[in-house]
This record gives C-alpha cells, sequence and structure tokens, in this order.
C-alpha cells in the first residue's frame, strides 16, 4: 500500500495559483465535491512530508499517513480562502496535529521513541501539547502565525508564488522557473527578495508590539 501511495504522490501535477483558487471557489461557494477531491489530492505530499520528520518504523508508518490525510481533509473543510491566508500555513498543524496524536498513542503500546529528533534537531516529545502552556504565549503564537500569512500575501506576485512554492509546497526553483516563464537565476533572486522583505516586515511587526 505505501509503494502505491508513493507512486500516486509522483502523479500529482502541482496546480497554478489561479486554477487553486477556482478549485476553493467551487468547492466553497458551490459545494462542488469533486474541487474537493481535488484539493484533497493536491496536498498529500504536505502529508507525506509531515509524517517523514520523524523517524517511524514502516509497520505504522501508513497508519500515520492515514491519520496526517484526516488531518488535512479537516483543514480542506475548515478553510476560508476569502482571508487570503495561504492554505499550506493553515494545514500543517491539523496534519501535524493527528499524526502527533497517533504516534503519541502508539508510544503507549510499543517502543517509538518521544526523544527521537527529525533533521531539525526537534524531538516528538517538543512538539507534543504541554498542559501547562500559558494561554498568552499560545495566543501571542498564533498571532504571530497569522501575520506571517498576512505577509506572504503581500509580497509582489511573484516572490510570492516563489517563496510559498519553495518553503510550503516543496517546489524547486527549476520547477517555478518553468511556471513562471523566467530563467533560474532570476527565481533566485526573487526567493532571495522575498525572505527579505517577509524578515523586513516581521521584524518590524514584533519591535512594534514589543512597545505596546
Amino acid at each position: 500500500m505505501l509503494e502505491t501511495y508513493l507512486k500516486e504522490l509522483q502523479q500529482i501535477k502541482l496546480l497554478a495559483p489561479e486554477e487553486e483558487r477556482e478549485l476553493w471557489r467551487a468547492y466553497k461557494d458551490r459545494g462542488d465535491q469533486e474541487s474537493r477531491r481535488q484539493l484533497i489530492e493536491q496536498y498529500q505530499p504536505l502529508v507525506f512530508r509531515e509524517a517523514m520528520r520523524w523517524h517511524i518504523s514502516g509497520d505504522i508508518l501508513q497508519d500515520a499517513l492515514q491519520e496526517g490525510t484526516l488531518g488535512l481533509i479537516e483543514a480542506v473543510e475548515r478553510y476560508d480562502y476569502g482571508r487570503n491566508v495561504a492554505f499550506p500555513i493553515f494545514a500543517v498543524h491539523r496534519i501535524r496535529g493527528e499524526i502527533l496524536d497517533f504516534l503519541q498513542k502508539e508510544n503507549k503500546r510499543s517502543s517509538l521513541s518521544l526523544d527521537e529528533p527529525d533533521e531539525n534537531g526537534v524531538t516528538l516529545r517538543d512538539q507534543l501539547p504541554d498542559g501547562a502552556e500559558d494561554l498568552a504565549d499560545r495566543t501571542g503564537r498564533q498571532i504571530l502565525f497569522e501575520h506571517v500569512a498576512q505577509t506572504l500575501q503581500r509580497l509582489p506576485q511573484k516572490e510570492q508564488i516563489v517563496v510559498e512554492g519553495v518553503y510550503l509546497k516543496d517546489q524547486q526553483q527549476k520547477s517555478l522557473a518553468e511556471d513562471l516563464s523566467v530563467s533560474l537565476p532570476y527565481v533566485y533572486r526573487l526567493q532571495k527578495r522575498g525572505i527579505r522583505r517577509v524578515r523586513g516586515m516581521l521584524s518590524r511587526f514584533i519591535h512594534d508590539n514589543k512597545e505596546k
């Protein structure tokens, strides 16, 4: 089953931004279920990428992917495209939450390690909800998260497409260059400029909020 799943992932063709927006309009405004199916299919790689962050043994990987897909489906159903928040930013937390809930339960009946780090040095235990977490801290992080999403929407169009493509949709710069009909060096420049703008806007946002 896992081999079939991977083959299906390889056949997914990323949609152009306008094609995706039309799918959201068709599903959210007209209740078109085929559009819903296509959106879920389009973002299956996001589930796979999130699952692969952890060192999950092969015997439970398929189950973890299924749990992550439930999170993806929930995100598709709850997403409001009119708020102009990039869907991957909205969805990844629900996908991750479903996978981590599954792994936490699995840990109780297996030797799965909560302290095995991913490629960024973050452990599963670090990602689990903290019952003692301060509500103000959590709210502050949510505000920052929403501001990041809004910041991306303020980038010039090509910079936004490149930054979201590279960092949220796992697109290669070469593929983005072909989609935008520009040179590869130009895509790298767009990526660099976009990140510089995002950092600048976030720095101002954090500075302003510290003064309040």
